[in-house]
């Protein structure tokens, strides 16, 4: 999922994630070795953890009318020295699980 904004607070954050059933609750976790061509690295785990409350909090909302267990994998990430932040990884979290329930056939409200 991209999610990218030009104007003058831009927006950058690409993410590629696989959706599976879970035993029970949210678990969300990035594969072993991902890396990203971004600087300061230390930012990294922040995005990584606003993606998934992005995926989280679309997943939760009533009005998909399910609850699901999930775990989301995080496979692909890139960032922009200057666009990217964690609004940007949550806002690409968000559209990520929206994407899913769609082609999961949920029905949008």
């Amino acid at each position: 999922m991209l999610h990218q904004r030009h104007n003058c607070a831009p927006h950058f954050a690409e993410i590629t994630v696989d959706f599976e059933p879970a035993a029970e609750g949210f678990a969300f976790e990035v594969v072993e070795g991902l890396t990203v061509e971004y600087e300061p690295a230390e930012d990294l785990p922040r995005f990584f953890a606003a993606a998934a409350a992005g995926i989280e909090e679309q997943l939760g909302l009533p009005e998909h009318g399910v609850v699901a267990a999930t775990r989301v994998v995080l496979r692909q990430a890139r960032a922009d020295t200057f666009g990217s932040h964690e609004r940007a990884f949550k806002v690409a979290g968000y559209l990520a699980a929206r994407e899913a329930l769609e082609i999961s056939g949920v029905p949008r409200l």
